[in-house]
């Protein structure tokens, strides 16, 4: 299953810690460096002739992609059901006749949340100020409201598009978005890469670029000043021994774990030994409560016909930590103040909100590492119980960032 959850996150990938609060350390500024603007995405689709059906059984993510397309000739009052499963965004055009109890703006509202309490973190003060997060990923809008003042550098390593991407702006907005983010007030330095090409109608992987985008962030982070240091880097995608590329990836790697960083990714087990999943939602129950998350859409038919105990066999794992991944709102590569919907999402959302508590965690705690994070992220998470198909279910450890963060900061 570990593999496939790889397979997965790598395929939504191309389809498309530094001032303790108690401290009054003060933040050298760090400028910015932004020297390419991709160009927005145009999703518009036109009309939409008839609504697509939701197959329960199938393993297509996007069987209900409504983004870019207009509804407004068709009668959907009696597609709730359907409507539940959808992906939408604001360039969406609605028609007047919905289901009553389908409200698309409310969701959209909904999903903006990054859940689990973290709002009451910020309201603390606790928003991973003059913490760095840098993310590797799909090329991003650079403009959007949600991170555009977060943003200290921006660059592309073996790029090919000139034209912003749907994933770069969904874990930018994930890790440090201002209303969507775990940790809204961190630094966020981005590389646009692409990790193999396009040849012959099918994708050469090759970790080779990714490797170097690593090494970039870690040539940046040495010219950062302390206390605006680098301490996480988000990687929304996993390789193994068979791709090409992967000895200089994991040498990447391993240096950026020399210098104090976590780099948190796809291949997380196979770097650190730390294994998660990603949480589903109804996309209307509250983000906060942890009783409102299940297992994630592409992995929950595996939860209910074989348990959580035959799931961590199948991924000979003796824990899991448990964090948002479905029914997340997120900034949209259409416009600078464009949002978009994800009724289901993959690994490739749940990895930026890792970094983004990591963030939180460093500021509380400079001197935490990942082996100290992990361990009390899962001493802190919450069991709940499931009921479904007349059966009770444990699930759990859902991440506690409140949890986390208050004995991390007394530690």
């Amino acid at each position: 299953m570990r593999k496939l959850a790889l397979i997965l996150a790598a395929a939504f990938f191309l389809s498309s810690c530094g001032l303790n609060t108690a401290s009054t350390k003060e933040h050298t500024e760090v400028e910015s460096n932004i020297t390419i603007y991709p160009a927005e995405a145009d999703f518009r689709r036109g009309k939409l002739s008839s609504l697509p059906a939701y197959n329960p059984d199938s393993t297509d993510g996007w069987q209900v992609d409504l983004r870019g397309y207009d509804l407004s000739s068709l009668n959907l009052e009696d597609r709730l059901y359907d409507l539940q499963y959808a992906d939408f965004d604001s360039k969406t055009v609605w028609p007047e006749t919905l289901p009553k109890e389908f409200n698309p703006d409310n969701i959209m509202e909904i999903g903006k949340s990054p859940g689990l309490n973290i709002d009451k973190l910020h309201k603390e003060g606790i928003t991973g100020k003059g913490i760095g997060i840098a993310i590797i990923d799909q090329a991003l809008l650079v403009d959007h409201i949600e991170y555009k003042d977060n943003l200290k550098l921006y660059e592309e390593i073996h790029w090919p598009n000139s034209e912003a991407q749907m994933h770069g702006p969904a874990v930018a907005s994930i890790a440090v978005g201002k209303t969507i983010g775990v940790a809204p007030d961190a630094d966020l330095y981005y590389i646009a890469e692409q990790h193999g090409e396009f040849k012959n109608n099918s994708f050469e992987w090759d970790f080779i670029w990714l490797a170097k985008s690593i090494e970039r962030i870690l040539e940046v982070n040495e010219t950062l000043p302390e206390g605006r240091k680098i301490r996480v880097i988000s990687i929304s995608v996993g390789w193994d021994e068979s791709r090409k590329g992967y000895k200089e990836v994991a040498a990447a790697v391993e240096e950026a774990k020399k210098q104090g960083i976590f780099v948190v990714s796809s291949s997380l087990f196979e770097t650190y030994g730390y294994f998660f999943h990603g949480l589903g939602k109804n996309p209307i129950n509250d983000p906060n409560e942890a009783s409102s998350y299940e297992p994630g859409s592409w992995w929950a038919k595996s939860f209910y016909n074989l348990g959580l105990d035959r799931v961590k066999e199948i991924n000979n794992v003796d824990d899991m930590l448990l964090v948002p991944m479905d029914s997340r709102t997120t900034a949209s590569p259409t416009g600078k103040d464009d949002y978009v919907f994800y009724r289901q999402g993959g690994w490739s959302w749940s990895i930026p909100y890792i970094a983004g508590i990591y963030a939180l965690a460093c500021q509380v705690k400079p001197d935490v590492n990942p082996d100290i994070f992990w361990t009390e992220a899962l001493r802190t998470g919450k069991t709940i119980t499931i009921e479904k198909n007349n059966a009770k279910y444990e699930f759990g450890k859902i991440v506690s960032p409140q949890d986390l963060i208050y004995i991390l900061r007394n530690k």
